[in-house]
């Protein structure tokens, strides 16, 4: 076995391990980067980048519909092609990811592509050669599509997120596994362009991890516009004959489609990498990590893997820190107090910090506030479209807010100003004497603060 020594080495260049790796190499370290996958991750080949240019592309055409009644008159011919072509040109580069190599060499870096694996708490092997670490091993590994123990799936040609972003055509039909952020993106956007949709949410809600009246209003909204919503109910087996799927309902029910999609959430795939060579089981959810992201001595980690968060947005906080960390320089631990997330459905849906019933749970005094979307001036203004609210969720004893819900147009950008509300702990007595321009959506917040009891 052929062992080369480093300073560091990177296992997953995602987005956050390719920022540490490129921010470790640029400050003069022997830096290994290790993987078998495009580096850059899922966000820019499958995520965040190319589906919201989906997403842009789809509420254009809902906006264009939104217009009788309101602006005159309009004839929308909804058209994929264009769509495919900019995904391959301006996202991905046809999912080639030279230029992102490039880019990690150009500081310095070393790009090795291929399967590692944990075989020590400082050496990782590569086929037939391990590296070994002197300062610092970190694992990026991410995570991948968990597919669900439905009897006959695995023999079926279903599709990730994957295909669907790589789809050049669009099917007639689609049964939709999986009523959360993917399934739901997705889902509105291919039946904004035509396809049949059915979406199965074996959860009582979609969105199941928001606060639990963001469901129904997504789903209203979805029917709406043509699209099948079914919740409360799994699938128990999977079929696929002649260009066909059928899905069997537990229920009993029988759907068909041209294509089915499984959107049914992400895992983490430790004994793949070999994680007991940390001291780690295996079976584990993520790897444990404390406030600077440190496994153990000399092994950090960051983005999926250690179960914080399964966002861009973690992994390149995650990095900072565990960069700082390394090389020694100050930092604040890691906090995930006022964690933001949003699903770019149309409404969007923007969550901050604690729910209502995380927070009972926690044993927070909690007070909720809600204003709804449409009796806001702004939301009156937008008219259609504009269905949604904006929920409050604040701590009676200390007097801030502890978590926020919004959804609406535009929810993620009001989400701003409540992720740092509640980030640096702002009185509520001081954002009920802020000024809020008029009439923006984020005025909404004033609406829903005044509720607060």
């Amino acid at each position: 076995m052929n062992m080369e020594h480093v300073d560091a080495i990177v296992l997953g260049l995602g987005p956050g391990g390719e920022e540490v790796a490129g921010r470790l190499a640029e400050a003069g370290l022997h830096v290994v980067g290790i993987d078998h996958a495009l580096v850059g991750g899922e966000c820019p080949y499958w995520g965040c980048v190319p589906s919201k240019m989906m997403i842009r592309a789809a509420n254009l055409l809902a906006e264009a519909r939104r217009i009788p009644g309101m602006a005159g008159s309009a004839e929308v011919q909804p058209d994929w092609a264009p769509v495919a072509a900019r995904i391959r040109a301006e996202a991905t580069d046809n999912w080639d990811d030279t230029v992102a190599v490039e880019r990690f060499e150009g500081k310095g870096g070393r790009f090795v592509r291929g399967h590692g694996r944990l075989t020590g708490r400082d050496t990782v092997t590569v086929g037939d050669r391990t590296f070994r670490a002197s300062r610092a091993l970190v694992v990026a590994t991410g995570g991948q599509p968990s597919i669900p123990p439905i009897a006959g799936l695995a023999e079926t040609p279903y599709w990730t997120n994957h295909q669907a972003i790589e789809a050049e055509q669009l099917p007639r039909s689609m049964i939709v596994l999986g009523g959360g952020a993917i399934g739901a993106e997705v889902a509105q956007v291919f039946a904004r362009f035509g396809v049949d949709i059915t979406i199965v949410e074996a959860a009582p809600l979609l969105l199941p991890l928001e606060e639990p009246e963001v469901g129904p209003v997504l789903a209203e909204v979805l029917s709406r516009e043509g699209l099948t919503v079914i919740t409360g109910v799994g699938a128990e087996r999977v079929q696929h004959d002649e260009g066909r799927f059928a899905v069997h309902l537990a229920d009993g029910r029988l759907l068909e489609a041209e294509r089915l999609l499984v959107a049914t959430g992400r895992r983490v795939d430790l004994a793949a990498i070999g994680a007991a060579a940390l001291g780690v089981v295996p079976s584990a959810k993520a790897l444990p990590v404390d406030e600077h992201l440190r496994v153990t001595d000399g092994v950090w980690a960051v983005g999926d893997v250690t179960g914080k968060g399964a966002f861009t947005h973690v992994a390149m906080y995650q990095a900072g820190i565990a960069v700082a960390d390394i090389l020694g320089t100050p930092h604040s631990p890691a906090a995930y107090d006022a964690l933001p997330r949003v699903t770019f459905t149309d409404p969007e849906v923007a969550s901050v910090g604690l729910s209502t019933q995380a927070a009972v749970d926690a044993g927070i005094a909690v007070a909720t506030g809600r204003v709804e979307t449409s009796s806001t001036a702004r939301g009156w203004i937008h008219k259609a479209g504009n269905e949604g609210f904006i929920h409050l969720v604040a701590d009676r004893r200390r007097g801030v807010l502890v978590g926020a819900t919004v959804i609406g147009p535009n929810a993620g950008e009001v989400l701003g100003l409540l992720t740092l509300a509640i980030h640096a702990a702002v009185p509520i007595s001081a954002l009920r004497t802020m000024v809020y321009a008029y009439p923006t959506f984020h005025r909404g917040v004033e609406d829903a603060l005044r509720d607060l009891p």
